[in-house]
């Protein structure tokens, strides 16, 4: 009976404490949320757990909430920061045109001020590329990195998203030009001018990483298959990962398979013979 009940009370605990962590606001959480002024705009951050640091980097349309399912997964395992990048969340936009290179020089700032080194970076769409311009502009914070749904150039996306990413930036620019106050539309302007006229990325820039990258999709994205299968090419360290019948939110939508494969890639020793080079 005494065995039982301590029993009962071990799984109360164990559910209680569970519940607790999946009702965290994350985004939002006053009691661990900061801020740091890097290069010029404040920026917002999040950390939570202990262990071997990991950085989430959001994707364009979102912030550390999107990350939700991910924060509460690998914080349990691992020292997790996650961060508004500049205009989302709770970060400042700042006065500069939003780049991705800028915010890849923002969060690698970050890094070095909170004094961490050979950081695991782990980047959906935006992030994704965010991820890689690091990975290739500042190596030395890195120790590896998962770039999910990322594209080195804007064709490398399908044609229909680069045409809707052009209607809303000419959206944006006429909701400015009439004054409209519904909407951030500076901000709206920012992103999808961002995403239609960005990034630049060549096969000799991935050819210089030399950190193990995760260059992870679904066959149902938003990229082209055969654009992530060249990103995947050019990286000499290099792994894929394609999810059948997935789609560009799987983060969001199916976390236990992208936390799966995540976790098992970034917990394991980089694999595979280079004779892709050779």
């Amino acid at each position: 009976m005494k065995q039982f009940i301590f029993l009962s009370l071990l799984i109360l605990t164990s559910f209680s404490a569970l519940s607790q962590k999946e009702d965290v606001l994350y985004g939002s959480n006053k009691t661990v949320g900061k801020f740091m002024k890097i290069n010029g705009v404040k920026l917002y951050y999040e950390i939570y757990g202990k262990g071997e640091p990991i950085l989430l980097i959001h994707g364009n349309g979102t912030g550390i909430k999107g990350w939700s399912s991910q924060i509460s997964h690998f914080s349990r395992k691992y020292q997790v920061i996650a961060v508004d990048c500049r205009g989302r969340g709770n970060s400042e936009l700042g006065d500069d045109s939003l780049t991705y290179l800028q915010q890849a020089n923002d969060l690698a700032k970050l890094l070095t001020e909170l004094k961490l080194e050979k950081v695991t970076v782990i980047g959906k769409s935006d992030g994704g590329i965010i991820g890689l311009l690091m990975a290739i502009h500042h190596p030395k914070s890195m120790k590896q990195l998962v770039a999910y749904g990322a594209n080195a150039e804007p064709d490398g996306l399908f044609p229909k998203s680069v045409e809707e990413i052009h209607l809303e930036r000419v959206k944006a620019d006429q909701m400015l030009a009439k004054g409209d106050t519904t909407k951030n539309w500076k901000l709206e302007q920012q992103k999808y001018r961002m995403m239609e006229f960005q990034p630049h990325i060549t096969a000799e820039d991935l050819q210089k990483i030399r950190i193990p990258v995760l260059v992870m999709s679904c066959d149902r994205d938003l990229i082209r298959e055969e654009h992530t299968l060249w990103i995947y090419k050019n990286i000499p360290l290099a792994n894929l990962s394609i999810s059948p019948g997935e789609v560009h939110k799987m983060a969001t939508l199916n976390p236990r398979l992208f936390n799966s494969i995540v976790m098992e890639w970034i917990s394991q020793p980089f694999k595979g013979e280079e004779v892709r080079f050779k």
